[in-house]
């Protein structure tokens, strides 16, 4: 079989001793090749135009590699044990990688370069796909950039707003807010192209509420991230989910990872407390946990208009929104308004209270202690 194209490689040292997952169950698996077929379709639509002749699509038992596009017999395959034992999200990228082979094979006709030569990679970047052999869905190819010294920083600035004095740590989170508003207007500013990743948040597994809805909006109004809820599937329990991707710089990233955990965690404690009080009915749990969200989501509101007065302006970054946009096409907007009630409203004034503090983990899956409102 003719492996020109180049096969995504698992990123493991020792791939041939890795042992492989266990096989699905007939249903199970005839669920899993029609989602494969249903995803290809889609993102042959979006991204290149229905251009591309559908392949036959199969799984192999390879423990080398994570997928590769077989030119001879017009057969795209994806490897078991990165389908059953990864993320969705990387055999999405993963799918998307082999389909720019084909794509470079069929239309464009390119079969005198390397595997992924410049044609290949400048179709990526044009696409939002990723170029790399690894196949894991990241913005950047190459090395990722070392610790970011704002980050570290704002970390410092968050350690401060433990403070048990109720205007040192209001003080000490404007402050960190600031800093990261004037490290990003420079960043923006600056020629030096940037480094643009994804992250994801979220329990495919779970069914998506409202409140987390309300959290991830909060981090694309004040955190410089980007986000879309995308559809995901898990092969193991023939079901679909979703997840939220961020997409924004290394740093801007793992401090909105950290505030969605923080959030989170906070609306839940502060609702288990109000749920004590018998008169409170459980009914109320999504308005007052948004309530929370909203209320403090209204005091960075307030920090940024105190800012603005500073002549500090946040406009759109474009870099990022070209990115975005290029990785995501055709996403649409849609609001949800959240509903006005004496349990919202009462969450609303406790989330105005509710303070931002300690330093982050740099690992994107650390569990935040927590926290005080």
């Amino acid at each position: 079989m003719n492996r020109e194209t180049g096969p995504t490689r698992f990123p493991f040292s020792d791939a041939d001793d890795a042992v492989g997952p266990e096989s699905l169950g007939v249903a199970l698996e005839a669920a899993l090749m029609r989602e494969l077929a249903s995803l290809y379709t889609t993102e042959n639509w979006l991204r290149f135009g229905s251009r591309l002749r559908t392949p036959v699509l199969a799984l192999s038992d390879s423990t080398a590699r994570l997928g590769a596009w077989i030119r001879a017999t017009g057969t795209l395959e994806l490897a078991r044990a990165l389908v059953l034992d990864h993320p969705w999200v990387d055999v999405v990228s993963v799918l998307q990688h082999e389909m720019a082979h084909q794509y470079v094979d069929e239309v464009l006709g390119v079969h005198d370069e390397r595997p992924h030569g410049e044609t290949f990679r400048q179709l990526c970047a044009a696409l939002g796909i990723d170029a790399r052999a690894s196949g894991s869905p990241s913005a950047a190819a190459g090395a990722r950039p070392g610790p970011d010294r704002v980050l570290d920083r704002v970390r410092k600035l968050l350690a401060l707003a433990a403070s048990s004095n109720q205007h040192e740590a209001e003080t000490a989170m404007l402050r960190a807010h600031e800093l990261m508003v004037r490290h990003n207007l420079d960043a923006a500013d600056a020629t030096a192209a940037r480094t643009f990743e994804v992250r994801h948040v979220g329990d495919p597994s779970r069914r998506g509420t409202q409140i987390e809805a309300v959290v991830v909006s909060l981090l694309t109004e004040f955190f410089f991230v980007r986000a879309v809820r995308i559809p995901v599937y898990l092969p193991r329990a023939g079901k679909r989910g979703h997840v939220y991707e961020l997409t924004g710089t290394r740093a801007n990233l793992d401090l909105a990872v950290y505030v969605h955990a923080f959030l989170l965690a906070t609306a839940e404690r502060l609702w288990r407390e109000r749920r004590a009080d018998p008169l409170v009915s459980g009914r109320d749990r999504v308005a007052y946990q948004t309530g929370v969200i909203r209320g403090f989501q209204d005091k960075l509101r307030a920090d940024r208009r105190s800012l603005a007065g500073t002549g500090l302006v946040v406009h759109p970054d474009a870099a990022l929104t070209d990115f975005f946009n290029r990785r995501n096409p055709r996403t649409r907007s849609r609001r949800s308004p959240a509903p006005v009630s004496a349990a919202h409203l009462a969450g609303r004034e406790a989330g105005a209270r509710v303070i931002l503090h300690r330093p982050m983990d740099t690992a994107a899956t650390a569990t935040p202690r927590l926290l005080r409102a």
